[in-house]
């Protein structure tokens, strides 16, 4: 949409696409041309060691006969539509500098031969014969060295999401001519906090909806559903209802959910991070604050690899980068997540400034790469932070505590064994984001920005206990990982805890306070941002992989990671902390009586439950200093 002055001239314009909005202004009269380069397109069948046959996309610019290296994206989610248009809108910065990009199709998608396996185990490497993900990458470079002429010799691979889990299994025992990967977003771990559970709380609609698009067809199927997705999962009674009721039968990840609710070793052996023994390849790992499906990943495999990390030697090297983005943010041109302003195109300045001269001195050898080690855009006073590495060294934890008339302080309860209570009822969950609720991936779908969602939505809701601090007369900066202690008692004999972190803007901007960010818009008066929020399956508190009751209403621990933040709660912000026994339906409901499998639970096993929050419990913060 066009904006014009008071004499009709054009003076800019806003740019909307779902839920994505962004902005620009006129900066002359005169055009100026795309740098936009030409590239040939050829489709070829490149065979695996065990014959099978992948579909892949090479495009390479025609405007130079140097040699190049490649630029390397495997995917499950078909790479038909990719020509020279496509590199250059998608990748433009990457594009103008020249690569021959190479696009694949894994195996048994799409074009490409073979059975498709939902992130495909490790093989064993030292059978010559057993494929993987990491096989099928190493087969794949070494035909492209072979048959594609005036390449350099040097590959990247990159890749978000499950092309990000792709690129991670590229530099596991890679081949030689691998000289950087940057996993954006992998998928890593799908039941310790990716995709599939979190702590071991099944993400049931997302699992519903991501394996039937995914596994109901060889090409993408997601589609709609014709209710709320609330009502839908809450009339199915359970995830085994709900597979009968979607008509699509057992799918393979399905079948997985329902055999294998605990961590066992069906999904141990499927994590990437216990394989990352050592920096073989420059890595580069990308992550949003508010990546609603892979936050876990990127942050995990960057904690595995840099306990192996060889700062004086650039090819063993692992990278950081984090900003304000959802779940491949990063790949966007806009200022914005939903209603919230980061005052510039976040995602420009790094691919421009981190993505770029990455790959570029990695596999060009051209100067220009300057991060030490990690880089994140620190939320709040919006600006870019670098550090020597994640966590900063800087920040040390300090205790922030629950107290009983539902404050936050920092000094330890003269009565730790007060509480707060509520009443958690499965029949009337809390809904995780504003309803009605679509189906994932439908159009329309508020999915790719639900964390960043205004949390007064559930305000009304009295099965959520709060605390909350008074306006804050100065800022308070945390740089690092949230963790949740809670101690804690339920009348059941299970139960669910989440956990949220949220920064409750003034409800007049900057009142009583001096100018805090720039960015501080007039429309988040009274805004409630979650900053950080996770969520904990009781039974297992003890072992991730032997699931137990938990004794009713007996003071249990409950230790956990909210993962990572940079943020800065300005003065005149106050910092509320929720904490609740259900997110649904994006987690399946607990039925708060312990049962062999939840995903099998009958309805009279859906017990009301009365939750105790003791005094003692609290935030974990990475204070920084001066805050």
């Amino acid at each position: 949409m066009f904006t014009t002055d008071a004499a009709g001239r054009v003076t800019g314009f806003e740019r909307h696409q779902g839920n994505n909005a962004a902005s620009a202004s006129k900066i002359s009269s005169h055009p100026e041309p795309n740098h936009f380069r030409p590239y040939s397109r050829q489709e070829v069948m490149i065979p695996m060691r065990d014959g099978i046959k992948l579909h892949a996309i090479i495009l390479r610019p025609t405007d130079t006969n140097q040699p190049l290296p490649f630029l390397m994206q495997r995917t499950p989610y078909g790479v038909d539509e990719y020509d020279s248009d496509t590199i250059n809108e998608r990748y433009t910065t990457l594009a103008q500098s020249g690569y021959i990009f190479v696009m694949e199709d894994i195996r048994g998608r799409y074009e490409s031969q073979g059975h498709f396996v939902m992130m495909r185990p490790l093989a064993n490497h030292k059978d010559a014969h057993a494929v993987d993900e990491s096989t099928d990458a190493y087969d794949t470079v070494a035909w492209l060295l072979r048959n594609v002429p005036d390449n350099n010799g040097r590959v990247g691979v990159m890749g978000i999401s499950y092309p990000g889990f792709l690129a991670m299994e590229a530099g596991i025992d890679p081949n030689p001519a691998v000289k950087a990967i940057s996993p954006q977003a992998p998928m890593t771990d799908v039941w310790m906090g990716d995709d599939f559970f979190h702590y071991g709380a099944f993400r049931q609609s997302y699992g519903y909806d991501y394996a039937l698009g995914m596994e109901s067809s060889k090409v993408n199927a997601f589609g709609s559903l014709n209710e709320d997705a609330y009502n839908y999962f809450l009339s199915a009674g359970n995830f085994a209802g709900a597979v009968s009721k979607s008509g699509a039968g057992l799918l393979p990840t399905w079948k997985a959910f329902l055999k294998h609710p605990a961590y066992d070793a069906f999904w141990q052996k499927r994590a990437v991070q216990p394989h990352l023994t050592r920096v073989t390849v420059p890595t580069l790992e990308v992550s949003g604050w508010w990546d609603q499906e892979d936050m876990w990943g990127p942050q995990a495999e960057y904690a595995a690899l840099e306990k192996h990390n060889q700062p004086n030697d650039p090819a063993h090297r692992v990278y950081l980068a984090i900003g304000p983005w959802n779940h491949g943010g990063w790949a966007s041109t806009t200022r914005y997540l939903g209603a919230v302003d980061f005052g510039s195109a976040t995602g420009d300045y790094f691919r421009e400034h981190v993505e770029a001269p990455f790959f570029a001195y990695y596999l060009k050898g051209q100067p220009g790469f300057n991060l030490e080690n990690t880089i994140t855009f620190r939320t709040g006073t919006d600006q870019w932070e670098r550090y020597a590495q994640w966590p900063p060294r800087a920040s040390h934890l300090e205790n922030l505590y629950l107290a009983s008339n539902g404050g936050l302080t920092f000094e330890s309860p003269a009565q730790p064994t007060s509480f707060t209570a509520y009443t958690s009822n499965p029949a009337d969950p809390v809904p995780y984001r504003k309803r009605p609720i679509q189906a994932t991936y439908a159009p329309g779908s508020h999915w790719y920005t639900w964390l960043a969602q205004d949390q007064r939505f559930v305000g009304h809701r009295k099965d959520i206990a709060r605390w909350e601090t008074p306006p804050l007369t100065h800022a308070l900066t945390i740089s690092g990982d949230v963790y949740a202690d809670l101690l804690a008692s339920t009348s059941g004999s299970d139960g669910d805890w989440v956990v949220k972190l949220i920064d409750v803007y003034p409800d007049t901007p900057n009142a009583g306070a001096p100018p805090t960010s720039p960015n501080e818009d007039t429309h988040l008066a009274g805004y409630q941002l979650m900053i950080a929020g996770q969520i904990f399956r009781g039974r297992y508190r003890t072992s991730f992989e032997h699931p137990r009751p938990t004794p009713p209403n007996q003071t249990e621990r409950y230790h956990f990671s909210l993962r990572g933040v940079d943020h800065v709660f300005l003065p005149g912000h106050r910092i509320l902390v929720e904490v609740q026994s259900s997110w649904f339906p994006l987690y399946d409901r607990n039925p708060q009586t312990f049962v062999p499998n939840i995903m099998k639970a009958k309805p009279k096993d859906y017990q009301r439950a009365t939750i105790h929050i003791y005094a003692a419990s609290h935030l974990e913060l990475p204070v920084m200093p001066g805050a």
